[in-house]
């Protein structure tokens, strides 16, 4: 019995099940058949060996049919895939972003991010993928749509829920060391439900701010939270000026988090590594902030005490 999830499970589940089907009936065929000559055709002793001439028929024959099974699975996994590529026009746009090691959510109207994706019932939707730092990979199961998000290349995927229920959604690339982690939850809802969960949505609150906007170009702020909340990184707020413990060549010390250090963070991320927090997850970025930005963002940084 195919579910309902999604429109694409049908197409996705018959490709498969046919695909298994004709593997393992040839499966259970050649083993058969290999036996079969193992045992009647064993070398015997006394028993001359006879030449076994070409038979035409049967060498067509067995290259015409694998040939007509190979170009049916193709079609088929091709009628699957295409309406895949073909979004509706009228379907309701969703930006994900995606971020070592999170998923956000971004609606239209102006709405803060979530990081759960909620979504109406029985309703087109598009989903606009985003990476703002490396390779990763949104996956649905439940729906059997899976799209990679590549850095800097606009791809998206779509699909139309037909259950109302939680389902899961994984990264399925590697995308650095808690890759595993990086799950998130799609809920389907009724319209009327949908409609009082994007109305109570906060709206995004615009920060002008020249510093918050170089954090926020670069996906800082994907791992460098600003209001003192535990993220992947140390967060931004109380850090300007303040003492902190870090690792320099395996050696503990405390060091003060002044211009100089922001700096040498932003080019040299694995100088000093902050305790607690593990080396070698943030790229450097020489040669993409500039100093005029890192001013910009010790400005910042110091309104955030």
């Amino acid at each position: 019995m195919f579910s309902n999830a999604s429109n694409f499970v049908y197409g996705v589940d018959k490709a498969f099940l046919i695909i298994t089907g004709i593997s393992v009936f040839f499966l259970i065929v050649l083993t058969a058949l290999m036996i079969y000559f193992v045992i009647k055709y064993n070398r015997k002793k006394g028993k001359p060996a006879v030449q076994i001439k070409d038979n035409s028929i049967l060498e067509i024959t067995w290259i015409t049919i694998p040939m007509i099974l190979v170009l049916y699975m193709f079609y088929i996994g091709w009628e699957g895939f295409i309406p895949m590529r073909q979004a509706p026009k009228d379907a309701m746009e969703i930006t994900v972003k995606a971020s070592m090691w999170k998923w956000d959510f971004v609606y239209p109207g102006n709405k803060e991010s979530s990081d759960t994706l909620v979504l109406p019932v029985n309703k087109a939707i598009k989903l606009n993928l985003n990476s703002k730092d490396v390779l990763h990979g949104f996956s649905v199961p439940g729906f059997r749509i899976k799209e990679d998000v590549v850095p800097l290349k606009k791809n998206y995927s779509w699909f139309i829920p037909g259950e109302i229920g939680e389902f899961d959604i994984f990264c399925t690339v590697y995308c650095g060391l808690n890759h595993s982690y990086m799950r998130g939850i799609i809920k389907i809802v009724s319209q009327e439900d949908y409609d009082k969960w994007i109305t109570a949505l906060p709206v995004k609150k615009i920060d002008n701010n020249l510093g918050f906007k170089v954090i926020e170009k670069n996906g800082c702020i994907a791992c460098h939270s600003i209001d003192g909340s535990k993220a992947v990184g140390p967060s931004f707020k109380g850090l300007y000026g303040s003492s902190i413990d870090v690792i320099t060549n395996g050696v503990n010390h405390k060091i003060t988090a002044d211009s100089t250090y922001m700096e040498s963070s932003i080019y040299e991320p694995n100088k000093d590594v902050a305790v607690g927090y593990p080396p070698g997850i943030m790229k450097s970025y020489k040669g993409i902030v500039t100093e005029k930005d890192i001013k910009l963002i010790n400005e910042y940084l110091k309104s955030l005490k």
